[in-house]
């Protein structure tokens, strides 16, 4: 497996587009992006679990009943989400699209990110999704541009893998810097591959991945009311097509796991006002469940983040967090370190306080990219989460988000 270029153009048969649409009226930043496969493709998607779910959630789950698509729209700057006429403007984005590209309107994933409980108008649509048909080619960039609100980073990854000595690809581009505490699968994220396999195989594979990638991450603690994560697979590669486990699938849930946990530290490390990356590993738990939860609770913590902001080795405020993760714990066997590329350093050792250099400590905790080492001393199982450090600007960007 190796990392590749072109991002959510890398497989056969797929292409992609982003364009400056007029949907943010007060800026030119690029707002509307479009992925098209050639042929149909499988297709398997995880969405929020949050009970206020934007018009396009509830129309995408629609069309992918049948277990295929061929396009995916999305724009910015405009959740479309707890609007009187979310859905039809979601429905008309569809059809407008389809007559284009000469496909039907269930064949489409529709997405927004943006605002919510505003108006989307559909002239923006109207009037440009020609030309984004017309702009399709290998612009994975530009499509993944076109998705961002808040990020800072642009998100976009690809790798190659062999199947039976066939060469098969894999990539997306993701979004997601605010509102960031995912329970399915987290913010947007489009990944296509022309590796073949079934829609029934593409979604296990995909709604077990989530658990350990997208599942794990938190900027925030507040669950999106447009998160989606979708995949397609055109089968282009001509590999005989996965249709059930074995040594075939196993492959290729390592390589879509690649790229879930790629734009999982992406993510948190870009969240908002964020400068730090915060990555929890939990080992020793009695179970897979104790071990997430663990990890998720200590990277969740506003006070865990907040300390790492301000690079204080205050480890009793993990312990906290490690106590308020409703997980089964011994508090005597637990020992905490802290580890950058400055070094590793043990705070904690039995659950009680250690002798530590707070100046080793320090160094440690200014770099940017931190991990929290959570030793439970219980079982064999194991999970790790990230997160970021909450700052002052995290306050500011959404103290004025709608502006």
């Amino acid at each position: 497996m190796k990392i590749i270029n072109q991002g959510v153009c890398a497989a056969q048969g797929f292409k992609a587009s982003g364009i400056h649409a007029g949907i943010r009226q007060n800026n030119s930043k690029l707002d509307l992006a479009l992925i098209v496969s050639e042929v149909e493709a499988e297709v398997a998607a995880v969405y929020t679990k949050n009970q206020v779910k934007a018009a396009p959630i509830y129309l995408t789950q629609e069309h992918l009943k049948n277990g295929k698509a061929r396009a995916v729209i999305c724009n910015s700057g405009n959740a479309n989400a707890c609007t009187s006429d979310g859905e039809a403007i979601a429905r008309e984005t569809c059809e407008i699209l389809a007559n284009q590209l000469h496909i039907s309107p269930q064949d489409i994933i529709v997405a927004s990110t943006g605002v919510i409980g505003q108006n989307l108008p559909i002239k923006p649509f109207a009037d440009n999704i020609p030309r984004l048909i017309d702009e399709l080619g290998n612009k994975s960039s530009l499509a993944a541009e076109a998705i961002m609100t808040t990020d800072l980073q642009a998100k976009e990854i690809a790798v190659s893998f062999e199947i039976n000595g066939i060469e098969c690809k894999i990539g997306g581009i993701a979004k997601g810097s605010g509102m960031i505490h995912p329970n399915m699968g987290t913010m947007l994220v489009f990944i296509t591959t022309d590796c073949a396999i079934s829609s029934k195989m593409l979604q296990k594979a995909l709604s077990t991945d989530v658990e350990d990638s997208f599942n794990m991450i938190s900027v925030d603690g507040d669950t999106s009311t447009n998160d989606m994560v979708c995949i397609l697979a055109n089968g282009l590669a001509g590999n005989e097509k996965i249709v059930e486990e074995g040594s075939d699938y196993d492959v290729f849930t390592q390589a879509l796991n690649k790229i879930t946990v790629y734009f999982s530290k992406m993510i948190a490390a870009d969240g908002e006002g964020a400068t730090k990356l915060l990555e929890c590993k939990v080992t020793g738990a009695n179970s897979k469940i104790d071990a997430r939860k663990i990890a998720k609770s200590v990277i969740s913590s506003s006070l865990v983040k907040a300390a790492f902001f301000g690079a204080d080795a205050n480890w009793g405020r993990i312990l906290s967090a490690i106590g308020n993760s409703e997980a089964n714990i011994d508090l005597s066997d637990i020992q905490i370190a802290l580890k950058s590329k400055q070094g590793e350093i043990i705070v904690c050792e039995n659950g009680m306080s250690v002798d530590f250099s707070e100046e080793l400590a320090k160094k440690i905790l200014l770099e940017d990219e931190i991990t929290i080492l959570v030793t439970l001393n219980q079982g064999v199982d194991f999970a790790v989460a990230w997160g970021c450090d909450l700052t002052y600007d995290y306050v500011k960007i959404n103290g004025d988000y709608r502006s």
